[in-house]
C-alpha cells in the first residue's frame, strides 16, 4: 500500500495554439476520428492557448450565465482565476477569505481538489482537505449564490476517512443524474476510487444509502488512482481518473484514463473491455514534450463542445504546474481530445 495523494502548487502563465481553432474539428467523422486516436504519447495534443495568471493544480471550472469562467484550484482557502474569454486568465482571492477552522482537525493548512458546480439556483464546492502521505482526510462543501471569492458558507464535512480506512477521501465529485439522483464519487491511492449517494437537500450522504460503492482500483502497491470524474454522454457513463505519479514536478507520470458503464454505480470498462476494478482504463492524455504528467482533470460543457480541464507541468518551467484546457470529441463513442 502506498501513502501519497496530492500535494499544492502555485501562481505564473502559460501558452499554445487556440483552442477555439479546433472546434471545426468537433465535425469530423467518427471513422476519421478513429484514425487520429492517439497511439503514442507523442501524439497527443498540447494544450489550448492560455494566458495570464495560469499556474493552478487540480482546477475546477464553471461558465455562469453571463459568460463569465470561474476556476478554482488546489492551495490555501481555494486558489481562484477568472477569465471572460476562456483565454486569459486573471487571479482573485481565494474562495474562503478565513478558512473554516474544522480543517485543522485533519491538520491542514489549505483545501486540495476543489468541484464546482451549480445545482437549484446555487453554486455547490465540494472539496478536500488532508495531509501529504496520509488517508485521515475529510471532503468538505461550500455554497454561494454568485460563486465569487468570499462568497462561499461552509457547510462542513460530507465524508472522511481515518488512518484505519482501505480508501482516501480526497478528490470529491459530485454527478447528477437524469433520474434526479446525486452522487459523489472520491478517492486516491489505498484500494481506489468510491462512490457514495448524496442527498439533494442536504449536499451529503443520504441517509437511506450508506452503500460506498467501488469503481477502480490498482493491484495493492503499485501506483495511483485518483481523481474520479463522471459525466454521461451517449446512454453511458464515463468515469475519468488520473493515474500514476503526481506531484513530483518534472518526473511526474500522471496521465488521463477513462472507462464507460451503462450503470453509474458501475462496473466500468476500458476500450478493451477491461473492468477499471482490475487496472483498466483507455489513455486520454499522457505526457508529450514539455506537456508532463497531465492530471486533476474535471469535464466541462461549455457553448463550443466539452472541455477537459487539468494541470500538467511545465519541461520547459523547471516542471512549474500549469493550467491545461483541451475540447473533448464524443463521435467515436469515446473520448478524444483536441
Amino acid at each position: 500500500m502506498s501513502t501519497i495523494p496530492h500535494t499544492s502548487w502555485r501562481p505564473r502563465v502559460s501558452r499554445t495554439t487556440p483552442l477555439r481553432r479546433r472546434t471545426a474539428l468537433l465535425a469530423l467523422p467518427a471513422a476519421l476520428l478513429l484514425a487520429l486516436v492517439p497511439s503514442t504519447a507523442s501524439a497527443y495534443p498540447n494544450p489550448g492557448r492560455v494566458t495570464g495568471s495560469t499556474v493552478v493544480h487540480d482546477p475546477t471550472m464553471i461558465r455562469t450565465s453571463d459568460g463569465r469562467y470561474l476556476l478554482y484550484a488546489t492551495g490555501g482557502g481555494l486558489s481562484y482565476r477568472t477569465s471572460t474569454d476562456r483565454t486569459a486568465f486573471s487571479a482573485g482571492g481565494d474562495a474562503f477569505s478565513t478558512k473554516p477552522g474544522w480543517w485543522s482537525s485533519y491538520g491542514a493548512t489549505e483545501a486540495w481538489a476543489p468541484d464546482i458546480s451549480y445545482q437549484g439556483g446555487k453554486y455547490l464546492m465540494y472539496y478536500a482537505v488532508s495531509t501529504f502521505g496520509s488517508n485521515r482526510s475529510a471532503i468538505g462543501l461550500a455554497t454561494s449564490t454568485t460563486g465569487l471569492p468570499g462568497s462561499w458558507t461552509d457547510q462542513g464535512t460530507v465524508y472522511s476517512s481515518t488512518t484505519a480506512s482501505d480508501y482516501n477521501a480526497i478528490d470529491p465529485n459530485l454527478f447528477v443524474d437524469g433520474d434526479g439522483k446525486w452522487w459523489l464519487s472520491f478517492g486516491s491511492w489505498w484500494t481506489g476510487l468510491k462512490m457514495i449517494q448524496i442527498n439533494p437537500s442536504t449536499g451529503k450522504q443520504l441517509s437511506s444509502n450508506t452503500t460506498r460503492y467501488s469503481l477502480a482500483s490498482r493491484p495493492t502497491g503499485t501506483k495511483a488512482v485518483e481523481a474520479p470524474y463522471i459525466v454521461k454522454r451517449g446512454g453511458y457513463y464515463y468515469l475519468f481518473a488520473s493515474y500514476d505519479t503526481c506531484c513530483a514536478g518534472t518526473g511526474s507520470t500522471y496521465k488521463v484514463k477513462v472507462g464507460r458503464a451503462t450503470s453509474v454505480t458501475g462496473p466500468y470498462y476500458d476500450k478493451n473491455g477491461v473492468a477499471l476494478m482490475n487496472n483498466g482504463g483507455t489513455p486520454v492524455l499522457e505526457s508529450h514534450g514539455r506537456y508532463i504528467g497531465p492530471g486533476g482533470q474535471s469535464i466541462m460543457k461549455d457553448t463550443d463542445g466539452d472541455l477537459i480541464v487539468y494541470h500538467y507541468y511545465d519541461g520547459n518551467d523547471n516542471g512549474t504546474p500549469k493550467l491545461g484546457i483541451n475540447l473533448l470529441n464524443w463521435s467515436s463513442g469515446w473520448p478524444v481530445a483536441y
